[in-house]
Order: structure tokens, then C-alpha cells, then sequence
């Protein structure tokens, strides 16, 4: 039953056991210390103040005092709200009784708030001018019980309370109190909500999740940017443009962002034993090995196990500079070592704005190419990544040649190609196939490992098309391999027609 009963009948009273002979100890009687009625804020007739003698009260009106206290409570406090609660309950018969009667207790908490009454009657029929006049009342309300129950946490902790200590800007409460009220009509509704917003929990912050990338504001502003030049014989170009080149992101640098980048390459001496990179650290440069070898080492247990060697020609450090994170490990050189080194910014302004453009053109255009519908957005985007541009400025120029080993796979992007296969050898080709923009071709070589079936030519000038590498088109193509030897079937069709 949820009801108390109307009469709670005070416990027996345990018989006392005889102590000491005394004048104050008697049967039936209990001894108090000073300043400890037995019922709180209640002196019985006959005891003595708090502060001074001795005060006596028989057990049983002690006992029978405070089960007459809590029979009261219960009947004019607690049985009203039952009885209505229960009443709720039996009326709707909800699925989930316990979250229903949380509800309805949270709901008759308001109701029982006068003020909040008459704020959902202004609401109900008053205009918006009242309804935020109410709103700013409740705020107010909320506040003053923020403030009293700061005051209480401070006075338990026996600390002095921000709320009444001087304030160090010279302002009296009252001026403050106006300045609040100020701020308070200037803001809107959705301040007002903010401000009831609970405070979001505390995360336990674990190993970094994610990186992000540089930030540009008024702090870090964008400017117009130079690279730097160091001069450099030819075959110091063309040997680091060779080592750049199979990097994704350098392949999206034209011919005269590669000049620029290659010119902004610094020389750098290291002797063995140096360390040139230490994990944890901010990425400010990174570096091409032209000669001697590095090891890549982490931390762990204490100590640093090496996890990767670096010889001529590899590229390391340029991935806290693209992630704008700090060094994901240690570089140690193993012997005298020669290094070229780019830095942050010219990193980030030519290679890494290049990367992300070649990223977003290339990541369009594969979408509209039938073959990519069925991939989702990070696999277009990776394969995006992968892709090189080859331009073929002469209409007529041979992209791949009839009995050769396959190793490209080629995508149409600009212009337009013509197949051309020679059926009978010291005969002329005869076209069989022309490609247009979006068109692939190539892809058999790398599906059966077998020779081109036929040779490729451009059709106009100025012609552009997107190749993939054997080990990338195997890598990231799987998904659609089925889809491009089931279109096989169109070559042959094709060739029975030319032939």
C-alpha cells in the first residue's frame, strides 16, 4: 500500500536496565547532556536551556513526541501527493509506471510553483513581450538559487564565498545587480535557454582522435607567399623530382609548381648519431634523403624500438605537415647523411593547397563516371588520391601500344581517344573503339595479365587522361572488378565489328 496508515502506534519501550545510584538516575528516566533536547528546537517543560545545568526527559514522551510529529508529517505532507499520484497512475495505467510517476512529480513541482503558474497563464494569453518577461523572472529565480547554493557548498567547505567577498573591479552589489538586470534585457530568447543548459560531462581524454587542419583568422592571416630559392645544378632537380615523384602528393604539381617546389629545397648536413626528428614535437619541415640513412624510432616502455629504415631517395616528415600534427616519431641518422629539407610553408601553400584541389576536381569527376556510382565517398576520394594526369599535347600520339605489357590503367579526362587494333600482322590498324570523356580503357591487361589487346591513340590535341598503376588499380579497385570484366564483353563485340 502507498497510503499511510492515519495512526502509527509509538514502539514498545524497552525496560532500563539499573545503572548507578544516583539522585538525577531514577527508573523511567533518561539523563541529557546540556544543549541536546532529544527532539530538535523542543524543550520540555521542567528541562534546562541550551548553555547550562542538566536536563531530564522521560523516554516515552520523547518517543511518543516524535511518532505524533512524523504521524502529522505524514498525513498533512506526504498522503495528499500519494493519493493524487496513485489516483494518476490507476487513471492512466501507463506501460512504465516509474518513469510516468517521475514525470507526473516533476509536472505537480511546477504547478505548485505560483509563479510559474502565472507565467503559463501570461504564455497561454499574453502577448511575446510577456512571455519574455516571465522567462526573465524564471531566470532570475534560477540564479538566486544558484547564488544560495554556492553560498551553502562554500560554508561547507569553509571556504569564503565568491558571492560575498569584496569585489576587486571597485563596483557595489547594487551597481552589479543593475548591470546584470542590463545584460539581462539585452539578451534573446536563445540566451535565456543557454543559460539552463545543464553543464556537459567531463571526458576522460584519451589518445588524440583526430587532427585538423591549419586555421586562418585574424591571429593568422593568409598572405601573398614567395618560396624561397636555393639554386641547384640539374641534376640535383631532376634527381629530386624523381624521388617526388611516386608521392601522392606531389603528383598533383604541374610542371611549374614542381620548378618551384624543387628550388625551395634546402641543403642539410647531419652527422650519424643526430637525431633530426623528436616524437611528440611540432612539424616545421620535411626532409628527402640524398644520401646515408635515418632510422624512425617510438617510444615504448620507456624505450625506442626502431620501426623503420630510411634510405636514398625516401621522403619522411611531410605527414605532420599535410595532418597538422605533432611528430609521430624519432629520426635518428645511422650514418653521415645528406638531406634536403622544404619547409612548413611553402609545404602547405604549394603542395598541400595542390593536393587538395587535384582531390576535389578529380573526386567530382569520378562521380559522374558510371563506373564509380556504386562506390561511396571515401573510396572515390582514395582512388581521387592515387590518380596521375598524363597531357598529350598532339593529336595522334600513342598512349599505349598493341602487344606491350599492360601496367596502366587509363580514365579519359580531357579530349578523346581511338582504339586501333591490327587483326592481321604487316596490315594496317583499324579502328575499334573511341573513347570520350569519362571512358576508360586498359583495364584488361590488368584483369586477365595478359598483352594489350590493341593500341590507344589521342583523336585531338590538348588531350588529357587520369592512369593508375597495376599495384594501386589491384589495391583499390576491387569493389568494381566484377563490373570491368563483365563490361569486357563490349571489346569484343568491337573487334568483330572492325574485323
Amino acid at each position: 500500500t502507498l497510503i499511510a496508515p492515519r495512526h502509527i502506534p509509538p514502539p514498545p519501550i524497552p525496560p532500563e536496565r539499573p545503572g548507578p545510584s544516583s539522585a538525577a538516575a531514577r527508573p523511567g528516566a533518561c539523563t541529557l547532556t546540556s544543549g541536546a533536547p532529544a527532539v530538535p528546537g523542543a524543550h520540555p517543560a521542567g528541562s534546562a536551556r541550551p548553555g547550562g545545568g542538566r536536563a531530564t526527559m522521560s523516554a516515552s514522551q520523547t518517543v511518543h513526541r516524535s511518532a505524533q510529529e512524523h504521524l502529522s508529517y505524514i498525513t498533512e505532507k506526504v498522503n495528499p501527493i500519494l493519493e493524487a499520484l496513485v489516483t494518476a497512475v490507476l487513471l492512466e495505467r501507463p506501460e512504465d509506471p516509474a518513469f510516468f510517476m517521475l514525470k507526473w512529480l516533476c509536472e505537480q513541482t511546477k504547478s505548485l510553483d505560483g509563479q510559474d503558474a502565472t507565467g503559463a497563464k501570461d504564455r497561454a494569453g499574453g502577448s511575446p513581450a510577456d512571455e519574455i518577461e516571465a522567462l526573465r523572472a524564471k531566470l532570475k529565480r534560477l540564479k538566486d538559487q544558484k547564488a544560495e547554493l554556492a553560498l551553502l557548498a562554500d560554508a561547507k567547505d569553509g571556504k569564503p564565498s565568491e558571492l560575498t567577498s569584496p569585489r576587486l573591479d571597485g563596483k557595489s552589489d547594487k551597481s552589479t545587480k543593475a548591470d546584470d538586470e542590463e545584460e539581462d534585457d539585452e539578451e534573446d530568447d536563445d540566451d535565456d535557454e543557454g543559460e539552463l543548459l545543464p553543464e556537459p560531462p567531463k571526458m576522460n581524454r584519451g589518445p588524440r582522435q583526430s587532427v585538423s587542419a591549419e586555421a586562418y583568422g585574424l591571429w593568422n592571416k593568409k598572405t601573398d607567399f614567395v618560396a624561397p630559392v636555393y639554386e641547384k645544378t640539374p641534376e640535383q632537380k631532376a634527381r629530386i623530382a624523381k624521388c617526388l615523384e611516386p608521392s601522392f602528393l606531389f603528383s598533383a604539381l604541374d610542371q611549374h609548381e614542381m620548378d618551384t617546389v624543387t628550388l625551395a629545397f634546402k641543403e642539410r648536413t647531419v652527422e650519424a648519431g643526430q637525431r633530426i626528428i623528436q616524437q611528440g614535437d611540432d612539424g616545421e619541415s620535411m626532409y628527402l634523403i640524398e644520401e646515408g640513412s635515418v632510422d624512425c624510432l617510438i617510444k615504448k616502455d620507456g624505450a625506442d624500438t626502431v620501426v623503420k629504415t630510411c634510405g636514398v631517395g625516401d621522403v619522411f616528415g611531410e605527414l605532420a605537415l599535410l595532418y597538422n600534427c605533432p611528430r609521430a616519431a624519432s629520426v635518428l641518422t645511422t650514418a653521415k647523411t645528406t638531406l634536403w629539407e622544404l619547409d612548413r610553408e611553402t609545404f602547405n601553400r604549394i603542395v598541400k593547397d595542390a593536393a587538395a584541389k587535384k582531390r576535389d576536381t578529380y573526386t567530382d569527376f569520378l562521380r559522374k563516371v558510371p563506373l564509380f556510382g556504386n562506390m561511396n565517398q571515401y573510396e572515390i576520394m582514395t582512388i581521387a588520391d592515387a590518380l596521375k594526369v598524363e597531357c598529350h599535347e598532339q593529336a595522334g600520339e600513342m598512349i599505349i601500344q598493341q602487344g606491350d605489357q599492360g601496367d596502366k590503367f587509363f580514365i579519359v579526362l580531357e579530349g578523346e581517344c581511338e582504339a586501333k587494333k591490327v587483326f592481321v600482322t604487316g596490315q594496317e590498324p583499324s579502328r575499334v573503339m573511341t573513347h570520350k570523356v569519362g571512358d576508360y580503357f586498359g583495364e584488361l591487361a590488368l584483369l586477365k595479365h595478359e598483352l594489350r589487346a590493341a593500341s590507344v591513340f589521342t583523336a585531338v590535341p590538348n588531350c588529357k587522361v587520369l592512369c593508375m598503376d597495376r599495384k594501386t588499380f589491384k589495391r583499390l579497385c576491387g569493389p568494381i572488378e566484377d563490373i570491368l570484366r563483365r563490361e569486357a564483353k563490349r571489346y569484343e563485340a568491337a573487334h568483330a565489328s572492325a574485323a
